[in-house]
Order: C-alpha cells, then sequence, then structure tokens
C-alpha cells in the first residue's frame, strides 16, 4: 500500500481552522482567528476577534486611529481570550492555534488557563515592546510557542 503524503497533519489543520475562524472577525484590518486543542487532538474551542455576544458591528467603530473612544480597541474581544472564555472543560495542558502571535494580555490568560502551546502563523508585531513583555511572560511560565509551518489550502464552497 503506497503511503499518502497529500493529507493535512494536524498542525495544519488546526492552524487552518483558526484561519477559517478569523473569517468571521468583522474586523477590516485585522482579521485574528484561534482554535484550543487538547492533547488526543480534540477541538476544544474557538474563536475570532469582534465586539461581545449581542452587540451589534454596526453600532461600535472599527478605526485604529483617533480618540480611544472612537478606535475600536475598548470594545473588541480578542480572539484567544473569545476561545477561552467558549471552552466548557479545563484547558491544563491544551495548545492554542492563532493566526497572530498573542498580545501580552492574552499571553496572561493562555498562561492563568493552563494552555502550554502557542502555534501562531503571523508575528507582524515581533519588534514592539508589547510583543516582547508576551514572549517574556509565556517564556516564563514555561508555554512552549513556535511559528507554524506555511500550507496553501484552497477551499471552495457553494452555499444554497
Amino acid at each position: 500500500m503506497q503511503k499518502r503524503n497529500d493529507f493535512l497533519s494536524w498542525e495544519q489543520f488546526f492552524i487552518s481552522v483558526a484561519h477559517v475562524c478569523a473569517l468571521r472577525s468583522k474586523d477590516p484590518n485585522t482579521q485574528v482567528g484561534a482554535c484550543v486543542v487538547n492533547d488526543i487532538n480534540q477541538i476544544i474551542a474557538t474563536g475570532y476577534n469582534g465586539l461581545p455576544r449581542g452587540l451589534s458591528d454596526d453600532d461600535f467603530p472599527w478605526n485604529r486611529e483617533g480618540d480611544y473612544l472612537d478606535t475600536k480597541y475598548p470594545y473588541v474581544i480578542h480572539a484567544e481570550l473569545n476561545a477561552i472564555l467558549s471552552a466548557r472543560t479545563n484547558l491544563q495542558n491544551c495548545s492554542i492555534y492563532v493566526t497572530l502571535f498573542p498580545c501580552s494580555g492574552c499571553s496572561k490568560l493562555i498562561i492563568q488557563s493552563g494552555i502550554k502551546n502557542v502555534i501562531f502563523s503571523d508575528d507582524k508585531y515581533a519588534d514592539t515592546s508589547d510583543n516582547l513583555a508576551a514572549k517574556k511572560l509565556l517564556t516564563a511560565a514555561n508555554v512552549k510557542f513556535r511559528k507554524a509551518k506555511k500550507i496553501k489550502i484552497t477551499v471552495e464552497a457553494e452555499v444554497g
């Protein structure tokens, strides 16, 4: 029997799920998705960056600059927090797959929840103070983090 090499690895599968979750975000600038997985490769929870449940995306700003209350920052919940809050089980020793390296606030939540691995696609804020603080926190808490291997997946779906 010939060995198949064209299937998705677990890492590719879970990082792909995070990218699909990101598509749910209404943020016009940065769509972020997250997927929490336990140690037997079961998806525990997913999340994306967006407003709190029940609030309309049309009633709040999505600006990145301007007066604080006229920007998205005081209103949007990050993908990691949404995934952690959606979990209905203990996250001890789980992994989180994210499309963007977590900020320091989300890193603290990841540590506190018991997640032990962070696998990310993009680290576009790598040189910022917040990103360096996030990495320092994760390292000190023995939470491993690494960049996911690049993959390209094309999905076509017809909605009837």
